[in-house]
């Protein structure tokens, strides 16, 4: 008898003596961890380019910003032809694919692929973060956890809302926001079987972050301005600008990924967006990475050393050209963040909202202290505000926004403004545009889990469990005298596909429609199959159609039984009893 091995005594030994429960708990904390390594391996090798790139370069010369993008996208592209040998995906997009789709299953690539091209896309100056990688790297390795542990679906996918919920914890060191953001985002359930686990993980992480990085936050100031009734209005009208500011981001994405589509090689498309990018730096520094420096300076109230080196400097005694130039990082935030993506880059679009979104916020504050009027509110509060109006509108999530800043300024002073703002913001966007950057593709084809149980239980569902392929196929040269021999005396269906030489389905035959003849002996020779034949009521196209669109068509149809086109040809039916009896199966999977 061959010897096990210690790893498979040990899944015995966890079957026998630890519960499901417990051995979730478990896991939960490992990947808490994990994630919360990942997350600070990326920001110390992210760090490590941009301080090696500091001293050997003298950043006083503007005109380096040029090349610099391109030399990070450059070394991107290459890792991708000669390492990866295909494009990286859109780190969070690919992972509510995996999970609507594929069951949770991230490839093992997926862990270290992001620890690789995400630091040399931010350090050499590329324009967006490094959130969406390391939930990205998070995800693949607790999916792969998932499968070596052999745990189901469900569990798998609860796995992954951890280790988001523990990159996020680990970077802003803001646990409930990383629950909330798990729970927004990739719409898990948020019950006590799944906020146990989200909870375990995201402290689990926020204490390796601790642990490596010790005391020190992202955004560093000392929180004195209190929330005033008087400035409701002011608020209310900033909610107002970032839920604008939010279709704008969303839609100028969508722009400039469609744009350079027309350039088919990705080498064209790399000189092309880094000389883009390196364009912008010259003009507003600011943009080069991530933008946390430039965060905190405006928290700090340094807004001339937030805007750094600039051809500018000469006008910056001017408060209107300062207003000028931070409305300059709003507007182009998001286009250098997108063609930074468009070059082949790898990053995230959470901390670049947060940047742009900072900056209008102190915009919208300097403009109301500045217009003569009297007025005079918190630029911090402002700028705070800003961030989360504007995380609530492109990312449509309203509790994640509200809980980070509350937790980054270490209370609720200014929660009523955060909720109003926050509100409008959300409002705003989702009256104009009902997705996010992230599920709007996976949104148009069916492939979106959310709150909604019945439409999920339908984007988890596929047609390869349920297409029949036991039915008699006809040609349409055939007698009526062949189809009986052939076709009705060795079937168990009532109902016969009819299929060209090329396997195209040409018509379909039911039972009822031959009743009325086949014992008519004279017509067996008479007779041909393409003569009795008719259309399906429709069909059913495979990897075309969603779950959803099945439905419909049964619905619409009054059929019982489809024809499945999978590539121009026949590959089977599906019939309204198997699929019912798959959504039932699916709900009760869902629901348990």
């Amino acid at each position: 008898m061959p010897k096990k091995s210690p790893f498979r005594r040990f899944l015995i030994w966890r079957y026998k003596h630890l519960s499901e429960k417990n051995f979730v708990f478990i896991l939960s904390a490992l990947v808490g961890l994990l994630a919360g390594l990942i997350a600070v391996t990326l920001k110390n090798l992210t760090f490590t380019i941009e301080s090696l790139l500091s001293k050997s370069i003298a950043f006083s010369n503007n005109q380096l910003y040029f090349i610099l993008p391109v030399i990070g996208l450059l070394l991107v592209y290459l890792f991708v032809k000669y390492v990866s040998k295909k494009p990286l995906e859109h780190a969070i997009p690919s992972v509510l694919y995996s999970l609507a789709k594929k069951s949770g299953i991230l490839q093992r690539s997926k862990i270290y692929f992001p620890l690789i091209a995400a630091p040399l896309t931010v350090g050499f100056g590329g324009s967006v973060g490094l959130l969406g990688p390391a939930i990205s790297s998070g995800a693949a390795l607790s999916s792969n956890l998932g499968k070596l542990f052999h745990i189901n679906r469900k569990t798998r996918t609860l796995l992954i809302g951890c280790a988001a919920a523990g990159a996020i914890s680990s970077i802003f060191k803001s646990p409930i926001a990383a629950i909330i953001f798990a729970v927004e985002v990739f719409s898990l359930d948020l019950t006590f079987v799944s906020l146990l686990p989200l909870l375990i993980a995201s402290v689990s992480s926020v204490i390796t972050s601790y642990f490596f990085l010790g005391d020190d936050l992202l955004f560093n100031f000392n929180f004195s301005d209190k929330f005033e009734l008087k400035d409701i209005l002011f608020y209310a009208v900033l909610g107002i600008g970032t839920g604008l500011a939010s279709i704008y981001f969303t839609k100028m994405y969508f722009f400039i990924l469609k744009f350079f589509e027309r350039f088919k090689s990705a080498f064209q498309r790399l000189i092309i967006g880094g000389l883009t990018i390196g364009v912008m730096l010259y003009f507003i520094p600011p943009l080069y990475g991530e933008g946390f420096g430039f965060i905190n300076n405006l928290l700090a109230g340094n807004h001339l050393q937030a805007l750094g080196k600039t051809p500018f400097d000469a006008f910056n005694d001017n408060i209107w050209v300062v207003i000028a130039l931070l409305f300059g990082i709003t507007v182009f935030k998001a286009v250098a963040m997108t063609t930074t993506f468009a070059a082949g880059g790898v990053g995230g679009i959470f901390i670049p909202t947060l940047v742009m979104g900072s900056a209008l916020g102190n915009v919208v504050a300097k403009v109301i202290n500045n217009i003569g009027l009297g007025f005079n509110v918190s630029e911090t509060n402002f700028t705070l505000i800003g961030m989360a109006g504007l995380i609530a509108g492109v990312l449509h999530a309203p509790l994640t926004a509200i809980f980070l800043i509350a937790e980054i300024t270490g209370g609720y002073e200014l929660f009523i403004p955060l909720m109003i703002a926050v509100g409008i913001s959300f409002s705003v966007k989702k009256s104009a545009i009902d997705y996010t950057i992230y599920t709007r593709e996976l949104a148009e084809k069916g492939q979106l889990l959310t709150h909604n149980k019945d439409q999920s239980v339908l984007t988890l569902m596929t047609l390869d469990g349920i297409i029949e392929t036991n039915f008699i196929v006809l040609e349409p040269t055939m007698t009526l005298g062949q189809m009986l021999h052939e076709g009705v005396a060795k079937s168990a269906r009532n109902l016969f596909p009819v299929v060209n030489k090329k396997q195209q389905l040409v018509g379909i035959i039911l039972l009822d429609d031959i009743r009325d003849i086949m014992f008519d002996r004279a017509l067996y020779d008479a007779t041909l199959v393409q003569d009795i034949m008719h259309n399906p009521p429709d069909k059913i196209y495979y990897k075309k159609d969603s779950m959803q669109k099945v439905m419909q068509k049964f619905q619409d149809s009054a059929a019982w039984n489809l024809p499945v086109i999978d590539n121009g040809k026949y590959a089977g039916f599906v019939s309204k009893s198997k699929l019912l009896t798959a959504y039932r199966r699916e709900l009760i999977n869902v629901s348990s």
